[in-house]
């Protein structure tokens, strides 16, 4: 009889054991499934943050990129007019501005010009003329040399300037340029605007 009862409290023991280990068992089972449903949630919302950062990161970059593009667009066209602009006002000046360069009359004018307007004083001016201009102004020009220096211009020439004059202070230190190029840029710096305007 003692061996039933102790049979029976070892059952009795052994079943509540195991009710109890079944309790745990499930309970940390259903502790598990609430960590790993709560380490998924974070996860999927870490990955939602994720995305989404990266999402306005990528718009952010494409908006910078039109931004850039269109400016770069800009800058391209406005160059293209530049240039185009600059052609033209080169096509139309340059021949002109060359043939009066070359012009004994026109030299001499601007030379005269020159020397009664520098600093409202009286000035001796040293001008320098392209080497092949001299047969041409001493003999289409009469007299043109002589009023140049009435007007204490003293004309030179060299085989270095091309084309137009350069003009300086007799005591030296620096000289003026009166080049085909120069004349061209300065008329085409005025010119240029004009044209712009009327191409664009």
């Amino acid at each position: 009889m003692e061996n039933k009862k102790l049979q029976e409290l070892t059952e009795k023991l052994y079943a509540e054991g195991l009710s109890k280990g079944r309790e745990d068992a499930e309970r940390m089972v259903a502790e598990a499934e609430q960590k790993a449903a709560a380490i998924v949630a974070e996860a999927e919302k870490t990955a939602a943050a994720t995305i989404k950062a990266a999402e306005q990161k990528a718009e952010e970059i494409k908006k910078n990129n039109q931004t850039e593009v269109a400016l770069a667009t800009r800058q391209a066209v406005a160059a293209l007019k530049e240039q185009i602009a600059s052609l033209v006002v080169a096509k139309a000046v340059e021949p002109a501005v060359h043939a009066a360069t070359i012009e004994p009359d026109f030299v001499k004018e601007m030379l005269l010009g020159i020397a009664r307007s520098w600093n409202g004083e009286r000035v001796e001016l040293e001008a320098t003329l392209p080497a092949d201009l001299k047969a041409k102004l001493e003999a289409d020009a009469e007299g043109a040399v002589k009023a140049l220096l009435a007007e204490g211009v003293e004309v030179g020439y060299s085989d270095k300037v091309k084309s137009g004059f350069k003009v300086a202070p007799k005591e030296g230190g620096y000289y003026i340029s009166f080049t085909d190029e120069d004349f061209a840029a300065l008329l085409g710096e005025y010119l240029k605007e004009k044209v712009v305007k009327m191409l664009f």
